[in-house]
């Protein structure tokens, strides 16, 4: 079994759904987790029972959509433990809707959240990585940023940037014993997808050949596996986890 112990680990959008079980497991794995999103009540939760279980975890404020609230809370989180080795870009909005009514705010904002403080977050954390020459960044990406989703262009754009740069911090930093990877989720049971109606999630259902709804341990599992030594030949990977539900 990959252990983590000893390792510093940030996962963004911890308070809930994937970001929560990427937490839950790293620290179950022996990581000190440092727990981001706006909501510090329940992250407060989360660091609870991640204490309650015998690991580590701390929380701290984060507005992934703003570049202020990114560069305190990377300051912050440093200063609290003195680097970060695993970096874990979750955090992520939509705002749905056809191009044709699309309003320009709902297009930045979706890309300014999900792509944009996603590198603004690796840019303030990666100098430890270097000096120390080893580190994991985990970018949480989607299957339709690689199928495009009729109604979710801001979203697919952004998801499909998240693949793109990954790729090239890859090529940046492997030199310095860092891996960049990226998990695209499929259809997984999280607060995002509970929205949909029964009918738009069996339609859902029947595009996975494995017949079900992925859930966040099925993401969690993937997460942990790209931030353990064993994937340490592993980088500049879209890691698919879908169920089939998309073969590239």
């Amino acid at each position: 079994m990959p252990t983590l112990q000893g390792r510093i680990a940030l996962v963004t959008g911890a308070s809930q759904g994937i970001g929560r079980a990427c937490a839950m497991e790293l620290a179950r794995l022996g990581a000190t987790v440092a727990l981001a999103a706006r909501s510090v009540d329940k992250l407060e939760a989360v660091a609870a029972e991640i204490r309650a279980a015998g690991g580590t975890a701390e929380p701290f404020a984060l507005d992934i959509s703003s570049e202020e609230s990114i560069k305190a809370a990377a300051r912050e989180v440093v200063a609290k433990f003195g680097k970060v080795e695993i970096l874990v870009n979750n955090a992520g909005i939509t705002k749905d809707g056809l191009v044709l009514r699309m309003k320009r705010e709902d297009w930045d904002s979706v890309l300014n959240t999900n792509l944009t403080g996603s590198f603004l977050l690796t840019q303030a954390l990666i100098q430890p990585m270097m000096k120390n020459r080893w580190g994991r960044v985990i970018n949480i990406t989607s299957v339709v940023g690689e199928t495009g989703q009729a109604g979710q262009a801001n979203y697919a754009a952004s998801k499909a940037g998240m693949i793109g740069l990954t790729k090239s911090l890859a090529r940046e930093f492997a030199s310095r014993g860092i891996t960049v990877n990226a998990v695209a989720p499929g259809f997984i049971e999280t607060a995002m997808t509970h929205v949909l109606t029964d009918e738009q999630k069996a339609s859902f259902s029947t595009q996975i050949p494995l017949g079900r709804a992925g859930s966040d341990l099925d993401i969690a599992h993937a997460v942990t596996f790209l931030a353990s030594k064993e994937a340490g030949y592993i980088t500049g990977h879209t890691l698919d986890v879908n169920g089939g539900m998309y073969m590239g």
